[in-house]
């Protein structure tokens, strides 16, 4: 009889088990779903209403290819703002991102190769401080400097650059040092017993080892910078108009509802990314065959 009690016992509670780890499972797939839904749904709101040629978004005025028309047509006002904050914001992001490559690239190997190991830790600890410092706190020091230096720096695009290169450097640095990490320190060292000068053995043996994450650095740098508003509303230009899409969009949801051009210029910029991931997931899936395939047949 106890022998009984205590086989049912053991099925009540395994069922039990059973029963709270399906309920986690639901709980985890639903916090997924609905943190994708929440994520998606504005992109897929805004897409749905650029089929339809009403000014405010949330109306349906009938299917309707004018807001894509109007997109094309640099005689509509809007049009003309988009493409112009859209150009500045390519060209910030790329010239920032260029310029924080380099410095945090040649950070990164300074950091790397430091023989101090105080110095090093510290140097380490201080790249760190901006990635999980609040960007508000970076944006405002940088104000209050070009504030300071307002006699001889006014507010600009250089300053605006500037203000994107301090964003990205820290994650260049995070980009690069694992590389390093990885790399044989005797090459180096190799080099130089072979003849080779301290310039030779970086660009010949060092850069060509890191070049993934001088590559990853750099695409993070110019993803962050067109992401960014904060930086970017306190060190734009405060002459002349200049904008980049965020300072854009935020200035445009002040005056009234969103132009109708935008509506469909998200759509597109969504759907242009959307086709990026896709084919480089692809390519990567068709990469990782082949690599298994040539070590199979090895």
């Amino acid at each position: 009889m106890e022998s009984i009690n205590t086989i049912r016992d053991t099925n009540r509670a395994l069922r039990n088990k059973r029963i709270r780890s399906n309920i986690g499972k639901i709980i985890a797939k639903a916090f997924v779903y609905i943190a994708l839904l929440l994520m998606y749904a504005p992109i897929i709101y805004i897409t749905v209403f650029s089929f339809t040629n009403h000014k405010t978004t949330g109306i349906w005025n009938g299917f309707s290819l004018d807001t894509y028309s109007q997109l094309f047509d640099t005689s509509y006002l809007a049009t003309e703002k988009i493409w112009g904050a859209a150009l500045n914001t390519a060209l910030v992001a790329l010239t920032a991102a260029a310029i924080a490559t380099i410095l945090g690239t040649l950070g990164a190997i300074g950091i790397y190769y430091t023989r101090r190991k105080w110095i090093k830790n510290t140097m380490d600890f201080v790249t760190q401080i901006p990635v999980v410092n609040a960007e508000i706190v970076t944006a405002v020091s940088l104000c209050v400097l070009f504030v300071i230096c307002s006699k001889f720096l006014d507010r600009s695009f250089l300053t605006l650059v500037i203000g994107h290169v301090v964003l990205g450097i820290p994650y260049v640095v995070l980009s690069v040092s694992p590389k390093l990490e990885q790399m044989d320190p005797s090459l180096y060292e190799a080099a130089m017993d072979l003849g080779a000068t301290q310039t030779q053995a970086l660009w010949k043996v060092i850069v060509p080892d890191i070049v993934p994450g001088i590559l990853s650095g750099f695409l993070l740098s110019v993803t962050l910078s067109l992401d960014d508003y904060i930086i970017t509303a306190f060190t734009k230009p405060t002459v002349g108009g200049f904008d980049t899409i965020s300072t854009y969009v935020d200035a445009a949801t002040k005056r009234g509802p969103l132009p109708m051009q935008l509506r469909a210029f998200t759509a597109i910029l969504f759907a242009v990314v959307l086709l990026a991931v896709v084919v480089i997931n692809v390519k990567s899936k068709k990469n990782a065959k082949s690599r298994k395939e040539i070590q199979k047949n090895a």
